[in-house]
């Protein structure tokens, strides 16, 4: 180190003054002038002192000429070697030590070969050109679009048109979400050529096959998340297949719509599909409303039937035993019955009748009363004021007395009169 000094000491105010010496001697600083030293005699000056270091003579000088004075002993010489010898494999060692931030792996390479992956942290590795690392970040999420750039304006036809199951074209426009995988940073940086751009061209191709495979309608409307979802299927198959070490996010789509040549009719059609699909609801709610009705009605009607027939097979099979029981009973005395059955039978007929029947012994010769006409003078009477009523009685004069009415022979009414002779039976 005693001599690394002496040859790079800035501090010796001979260096570039011409003046050295040799042996132990240092150099003196010059009887005159005090300006700043001469670059080429600087540069002279530490060849001079390298040179003389490893055998060499040292020269000084304004001039550059040699001004005497012996080199170093061939011990010194060795020496100093050796120390630059360690010094440089120091260096040289120490560069290989590297920082890996969290979230990072390095991708060790020996040789150009892979090595080995180092995680987050303080790593060593053999400096270059033995073994060189790529740092490579695993946390980031990468995006890019498809089929439009920034905003859905922006479009990008080639990559949004696409056709469908039904013959039809619809331009989609879809977002792609990707990270690396924690062991995939040697696939993502040896196994492929651009794996970004691998995984552009894997997504614009499974959407195209996936839509391929769907109508337009199930892709406009009530399929976007099932395409989403067999979408980033197939492109995780893929990137497998190929290797790549990423591992998808999502893949999210933004917006489907029709061609915008084609947007007004398309608009028209789907305004005409709602018609009719608002006009079969309307049908479908009437028909709820009126078949559980008309079921009802159905039904109260089968149990009124279900009812009178009930009522009429009972009364039929309650006249039927009725009758067998007076049957039985007209078997037994005949007379007795025939008789019971006549009376029966005319005191149901005279029962709201206003007739009077007068049953004659010996004779068809009778005193008819029009007992319902005197009823029915009596209930008049009965309503009239009566004007005795309001009369004053005098004191001491005799009270009125109601006068009788004139008896009066009935006359027979032929048309109110009913006669039975028992005979006659």
């Amino acid at each position: 180190m005693r001599f690394l000094t002496k040859i790079f000491n800035l501090n010796d105010p001979g260096w570039g003054r011409g003046q050295g010496g040799g042996g132990n001697e240092p150099p003196r600083r010059p009887p005159q002038g005090n300006g700043p030293p001469d670059l080429d005699q600087v540069w002279r000056d530490v060849t001079g002192r390298i040179s003389g270091l490893f055998g060499g003579k040292r020269g000084g000088g304004n001039n550059g000429g040699p001004i005497g004075g012996g080199g170093p002993s061939p011990r010194q010489s060795k020496i100093g070697f050796g120390v630059i010898v360690v010094v440089a494999l120091a260096l040289w060692l120490a560069s290989g030590f590297f920082i890996v931030q969290e979230g990072q792996v390095a991708v060790i390479t020996q040789f150009g070969k892979y090595n080995s992956t180092a995680q987050a942290g303080f790593q060593w590795r053999v400096p270059a050109p033995i073994q060189s690392h790529e740092m490579v970040n695993l946390s980031q999420l990468r995006t890019f679009e498809v089929g439009f750039r920034g905003n859905a304006r922006n479009r990008v036809l080639p990559e949004s048109l696409m056709l469908t199951d039904d013959e039809n074209i619809v331009d989609v426009q879809f977002v792609v979400q990707y990270r690396l995988r924690a062991d995939g940073a040697p696939d993502y940086l040896f196994k492929t050529k651009d794996p970004d751009e691998s995984v552009r061209q894997v997504s614009q191709s499974a959407m195209r096959e996936v839509v391929g495979t769907r109508s337009m309608d199930f892709v406009l409307y009530e399929g976007r998340t099932a395409v989403a979802a067999e979408v980033q299927k197939q492109m995780q198959q893929i990137l497998d297949r190929y290797q790549t070490g990423i591992q998808l996010s999502s893949v999210a789509i933004q917006n489907v719509q029709p061609p915008e040549p084609v947007q007004a009719a398309f608009d028209d059609a789907v305004k005409a599909g709602q018609d009719l699909e608002r006009q079969i609801n309307e049908g479908q709610a009437y028909r709820n409303q009126i078949v559980p009705l008309a079921d009802g009605q159905s039904s109260r009607m089968l149990e009124q039937a279900e009812g009178y027939r009930a009522r009429v097979v009972g009364a039929a099979v309650g006249d039927a035993a009725r009758f067998t029981s007076v049957l039985a009973e007209y078997r037994k005395a005949p007379e007795v019955l025939r008789e019971r059955m006549y009376l029966e039978t005319m005191q149901q007929m005279f029962a709201n009748a206003s007739k009077i029947l007068v049953d004659t012994a010996g004779s068809n010769n009778m005193l008819y009363l029009p007992l319902d006409k005197i009823t029915q003078q009596a209930a008049q009477g009965a309503m009239r004021p009566n004007p005795l009523a309001n009369t004053p009685v005098q004191p001491n004069s005799p009270t009125p007395l109601a006068q009788p009415a004139p008896l009066t022979r009935p006359t027979p009414a032929p048309n109110n009169t009913l006669t039975r002779d028992r005979g006659s039976r």
